[in-house]
This record gives C-alpha cells, structure tokens and sequence, in this order.
C-alpha cells in the first residue's frame, strides 16, 4: 500500500507480477506461508477430481439409459407389429385365401369327424 492507504496501478502490479514468478517458481505456498497445508490441499483437489469423474461416470450411465429407453421404445412397436400380423394370419379366412392363392386343395371341413373304432 501506498500513503495514505489507497492502492495504486503500481501496486496491484507488482503484486500480480510477485504471484506470477512465485507460481513460476514453484514457491507461491511458502511465500504465502501455507506450505504445512500442503497435504490438506492436495487431499481437497484430490476429492474435487474424483466428484468431476464421478458425475462424468454418471452423465454416460444417464446416456446410455436414454439409448437404451429409446431402443425399448422401437423394440415395443415392433413387437407389436409382429404380434398383430401373427393374429391377422391365424385367421380362418385369411388362412383360407393364403391356401387358395397357393393351389392347396385344402379346406375347412364340411362335416364332423368320424370316430374309428378300436
């Protein structure tokens, strides 16, 4: 600080220009006198590291259930399409127009079954 307790231009640079040679240098800690905390700074990058991977794990997790959604969407229709041409073929009539356009002689029979005895 300069007289009179203002700050000056010149002040607010040099001290910008002592944290840049002092990060430079490696010295920034012991300069500000923290160095015996230099354990309790890493442990606290260390935690933030793991919180960034962590919702970065979680974001594909969450993609990879929207993906997975989406296909169970389009799995479910086809599924149901198939489901309604297996019931529209089981059909007696429709049954008996596949057999007609094949030339098959097969048909609905027109009397009830005889019983063959033992």
């Amino acid at each position: 600080m300069s007289t009179g307790g203002k700050w000056k231009i010149k002040d607010l640079w040099k001290a910008l220009k002592n944290i840049v040679q002092a990060i430079l240098a490696g010295e920034l800690m012991w300069r500000m006198k923290i160095g015996r905390y230099f354990l309790h700074i890493v442990y606290i990058f260390f935690i933030f590291g793991m919180m960034i991977w962590m919702n970065l794990m979680i974001e594909t997790t969450l993609n990879k259930v929207e993906k997975n959604k989406k296909t169970i969407r389009e799995l479910e229709i086809i599924h149901s399409q198939k489901t309604y041409e297996l019931v529209s073929l089981s059909r007696r009539t429709t049954v008996e127009a596949m057999l007609e356009k094949m030339g098959s002689e097969v048909r609905e029979p027109q009397q009830p079954a005889t019983r063959l005895a033992k």
